[in-house]
């Protein structure tokens, strides 16, 4: 009469042969999983470019609220460590050459090529990166708060860096910019006439970056692969494992052998 494996494994359960018997089907579970973790990873980027892109478009959104805040912010927190410094800057470069032929074309008594303006232009990309440094600090497992406090505060940053850079290159000329504290603030508050006053774009850059970055961390935790079963077991096997070998350690060390 045949008997089946698992029987055997029943009354011999001391054979080794029954733990490899058993070890034999499963684990196409967890390969599945790391697939779909896989084909998760590589998702963000594409929506976020194309989100970023698609908001750059002019007329479309008011002055100033942008999403290349969250988008520098969150690239920096769910993009790989390569990944998350060229690709954000290399779209927000393309996107901004292509916006400043535009600008040009629309206003010919205006050069957007100005090496003053280009230099202004630059420190946006200062505060990009300090943006993308400040996403690098925390953790896609964040909770959904930090993060969109931590996007709040690189919208800041970028307000407080860009509007700096605004008052000591003067791109506009402003005879208000002098070189001084009140200069400053006024770079800060008022910015330059004939144009809408700083604090409407810091309110434009606060909500936009609020907005934008909630989006962004909203689909990913939404949208990410739950923990398979081994994840979530495995920090607790490992802590068990170290205890147990921590545990003869310290009872040589008590007894001196």
């Amino acid at each position: 009469m045949l008997t089946s494996p698992a029987l055997i494994c029943r009354v011999n359960f001391p054979d080794p042969s029954c733990n490899q018997a058993k070890n034999l089907s499963p684990g196409r579970s967890e390969l599945s999983f790391s697939e779909v973790k896989e084909k998760w990873n590589r998702l963000p980027p594409v929506l976020f470019v194309v989100l970023f892109a698609v908001s750059r478009i002019p007329g479309l959104m008011p002055s100033n609220f942008s999403a290349a805040y969250a988008f520098a912010f969150c690239a920096g927190v769910y993009f790989s460590k390569r990944l998350s410094w060229w690709l954000p800057l290399a779209v927000l470069l393309a996107t901004d050459i292509g916006l400043n032929f535009y600008y040009q074309h629309n206003d010919p008594d205006h050069s957007v090529w100005d090496s003053r303006n280009l230099a202004n232009l630059a420190f946006n990309y200062a505060a990009y990166a300090v943006l993308i440094f400040l996403g690098r600090r925390f953790k896609p497992q964040s909770s959904f708060t930090a993060l969109l406090g931590g996007g709040i505060l690189g919208a800041v940053l970028f307000y407080l860096i860009t509007n700096t850079a605004s008052w000591f290159f003067n791109p506009f000329s402003n005879p208000e910019y002098s070189k001084n504290l009140a200069g400053w603030l006024i770079a800060l508050t008022r910015g330059t006439g004939g144009y809408p006053s700083t604090w409407e774009f810091f309110r434009s850059t606060l909500l936009s970056g609020g907005l934008f970055t909630a989006l962004f961390v909203g689909a990913a935790k939404l949208t990410a692969p739950a923990e398979s079963p081994a994840d979530k077991t495995a920090g607790a096997r490992d802590d068990e494992e170290s205890e147990d070998k921590q545990a003869p350690e310290e009872a040589k060390a008590q007894t001196g052998f």
